[in-house]
């Protein structure tokens, strides 16, 4: 186990050094909710075009997805485990870049902006990806909010993999949920 941290504080000390002054603004736009906004509102639309009256059930879907995630990482794994997010460990005091002094909370295992970007992006790769063959890229823009995490020193590439992980299984769930719900009062997702 301490060869897999041992890895994962290295990965976190390569993928966050490579900051620059001019990004961290945009680094610390990028890892907001409000700045995805316009794409959320996009997805919303997408929806309610695919499945007009039917689309209350996706975004329940959605909103399931969402809740899980976040419940298994923040309520679950965070206090469970107690791992400390890299800007608050001591050990790494002045080797983490940290941008404008954000450290986020005290534990960071596992992340919650993964799951809850991942579990969106496969929700909607899921429902979609019959129909747009441009969707997988919902994962990039997943990748990229999870990468903003290590960037801005709150979390280790290892909580940003099991934050994806839980995400993409919680992203599942909501998509079977959707689909049983437009089975049994609509249509069928996909």
């Amino acid at each position: 186990m301490q060869t897999i941290l041992d890895l994962d504080k290295e990965l976190l000390l390569f993928f966050n050094g490579l900051n620059t002054p001019w990004l961290d603004p945009v680094m610390m736009w990028a890892t907001k909710t409000i700045f995805w906004l316009p794409l959320y509102l996009f997805l919303v639309y997408l929806i309610i075009k695919f499945k007009k009256w039917d689309s209350l059930f996706v975004l329940l879907g959605v909103a399931l997805t969402i809740t899980l995630a976040d419940q298994i990482t923040s309520g679950f794994m965070k206090p469970f485990f107690e791992r400390l997010r890299p800007s608050q460990d001591p050990s790494l005091t002045g080797i983490v870049h940290i941008v404008n002094d954000y450290r986020g909370g005290l534990y960071g295992f596992a992340s919650s902006h993964a799951a809850n970007t991942f579990g969106t992006a496969m929700m909607i790769f899921l429902l979609f990806r019959a129909r747009y063959t441009w969707i997988w890229l919902i994962f990039v823009w997943a990748l990229l909010v999870s990468y903003t995490r290590i960037y801005l020193g709150v979390h280790y590439p290892g909580d940003i993999i099991v934050g994806a992980i839980v995400g993409v299984l919680c992203g599942w769930a909501g998509f079977l949920f959707a689909n049983w719900l437009l089975h049994k009062f609509g249509k069928k997702a996909s």
